[in-house]
């Protein structure tokens, strides 16, 4: 089957900076979009950026300046660099991956990994 496995986040000060990646492997014929979803406490999980398998990428406008998402097509690995950070930037993130296999275009998703930002 398909794994996504993040790592990279952690507890950082405001306005420091923290870089996620989220790995794919598994039964891959190709990837299409991939990208990050993240859930704050008590809030509903929400987009924080996407990018195409051609490398259009899109942000929400809260992390717009401030977040760049890339990727690493030969590894099947997604980035998030997140700079600048805020408190409100707090929450667990999500990657996603829509993927091609044997079984058709499916979504997996990642086990999410923990984002602190305070003082």
């Amino acid at each position: 089957q398909v794994q996504l496995v993040e790592s990279g986040g952690g507890l950082v000060q405001p306005g420091g900076s923290l870089r996620l990646s989220c790995a794919a492997s598994g039964s891959i014929f190709s990837i299409n979009g991939m990208g990050w979803y993240r859930q704050a406490p008590g809030k509903e999980r929400e987009l924080a950026a996407t990018i195409t398998g051609g490398g259009r990428v899109n942000y929400a406008d809260s992390v717009k300046g401030r977040f760049t998402i890339s990727r690493d097509n030969a590894k099947n690995t997604v980035f998030l660099q997140m700079n600048s950070l805020k408190p409100e930037d707090t929450a667990v993130y999500y990657c996603f991956g829509n993927i091609h296999t044997y079984s058709g275009d499916v979504i997996f998703w990642g086990q999410g990994t923990q984002v602190t930002v305070s003082s």
